[in-house]
């Protein structure tokens, strides 16, 4: 028994948040296999892949987003809405002044800096919680897509498109494969290769258990293969096509914010605010500022997720960002974020959002209609928060530890007899 909780460990990091995660990604590696078969091997394919990117890379990016303001105890219902609003006052500036599409994406995101410190205003400083602030958000930003474009769609220039649309370019010598895309996989695998090198170093010099060599290996063996598979199938799409622009933003994303909510004092500070606020606040964090900043920081990325969909559809339209909030909170909760918020992970949002995302896909592939897609995204929504509440009444979060509570050995019971301080209240424990 104790040989299956080191492996477990050493497999999983050590922390049932890592464990949680991992078993999220075995959910997801579980949906392409079912849908890889189900399909008859369509979902795997070149252009497939290339095609969910593409399709759900905006969702993916509100996700992120999303996720800090879940882990900080808020919820935002606007994100929808804010992208929308920003599509459609992008589109006009380019087409009515004829700004210079760069010029455009910069006032896009200053678009979303100010609607974020606007609804970061009410949340933080006048104390109005976020459901309200945010779905308040929700009708006035929907208000004013419909009021500025007039219920019409307004197209965008060629070069705008490209952040929507654009794919790495094809340079180099003629390989059958998208050059670029090669050598960004083969950096991911040095930079996985790396980071494992550099974990186990700093393990020894912090005098931490290291685990053995055999399970670096194992670890490493997985996620090369799945880096250089991926890498492949994107590299060999159709010529003109390999991993799209959006693509690449959302990558230098996750590694900014994973980085961000690791490594840096604000990224604890957002995850204590969420675990306590009031106790974070007695430490010395400023609870107004996070809440401030994190408010912020999900109004520009939902204004860069609006560009991006705009791009990909030539034109900005009043249907714009309808239920985006919904798919991006479903992902961080499938991604493994706790409801009362303190807990989540940058990446787990992300699997969150791709078991979402291939899940509509192979459904679609499938012919099966949008009602049903429906109705099967919101039981998968429904049974993941169930079972993040179950696991916290359990006093457990790994799916591992979920597995492997049967095989515990019970701890033996307090004794039954009269202790001392039950004879004797004046023998109680003095508080140190």
């Amino acid at each position: 028994m104790s040989r299956i909780k080191d492996l477990q460990k050493n497999l999983f990091g050590g922390t049932t948040s890592n464990a949680r995660q991992f078993g999220m990604i075995f959910t997801l590696v579980a949906i392409v296999v079912l849908f890889q078969i189900w399909t008859d091997g369509l979902t795997l394919t070149s252009g497939n892949l290339i095609a969910v990117v593409s399709q759900y890379s905006y969702i993916l990016i509100l996700s992120i987003g999303m996720l800090m303001v879940i882990v900080a105890g808020h919820i935002d219902l606007s994100v929808g809405s804010v992208a929308a609003f920003t599509g459609i006052v992008v589109a006009k500036a380019m087409q009515e002044f004829s700004i210079p599409w760069p010029l455009g994406i910069v006032l896009g995101l200053l678009v979303g800096v100010v609607i974020g410190a606007w609804q970061g205003f009410w949340v933080a400083y006048v104390g109005v919680p976020a459901f309200i602030v945010t779905l308040a958000g929700m009708l006035l930003f929907r208000g004013g897509n419909q009021y500025i474009g007039n219920a019409d769609t307004v197209p965008v220039p060629t070069g705008f498109r490209q952040i929507g649309a654009g794919f790495l370019p094809e340079v180099g010598p003629n390989t059958g494969y998208n050059n670029l895309t090669l050598l960004l996989g083969l950096a991911a695998c040095l930079g996985v290769v790396w980071r494992e090198l550099k974990s186990r170093q700093t393990r020894r010099e912090m005098h931490a258990d290291v685990a053995p060599m055999w399970i670096s290996l194992l670890r490493l063996a997985v996620m090369l293969g799945v880096i250089i598979f991926t890498t492949l199938r994107f590299a060999g799409g159709r010529i003109g096509t390999s991993l799209p622009i959006s693509g690449i933003i959302l990558i230098v994303l996750v590694l900014a914010y994973s980085y961000y909510t690791r490594n840096t004092i604000g990224g604890r500070h957002i995850y204590a605010v969420g675990g306590n606020a009031r106790a974070a606040e007695l430490s010395g964090v400023k609870l107004k500022r996070v809440n401030f900043l994190v408010m912020m920081n999900m109004s520009v990325l939902a204004a860069l997720a609006g560009m991006i969909f705009v791009a990909r559809s030539s034109a900005s339209g009043p249907q714009d960002g309808l239920s985006w909030e919904l798919d991006a909170i479903a992902a961080v909760f499938i991604g493994g974020a706790a409801v009362s918020g303190g807990l989540g992970t940058i990446s787990g949002s992300i699997v969150g959002g791709l078991v979402m995302a291939l899940l509509n896909n192979g459904l679609q592939l499938e012919g099966v209609g949008s009602d049903m897609v429906q109705i099967i995204k919101g039981l998968v929504l429904l049974l993941a928060v169930a079972f993040d509440v179950y696991n916290k009444s359990q006093g457990r979060f790994s799916i591992i530890g979920s597995l492997m509570r049967p095989f515990r050995r019970e701890a033996p019971p307090p004794p039954t007899g009269p202790s001392r301080t039950d004879s004797d209240p004046d023998k109680a424990p003095v508080a140190r």
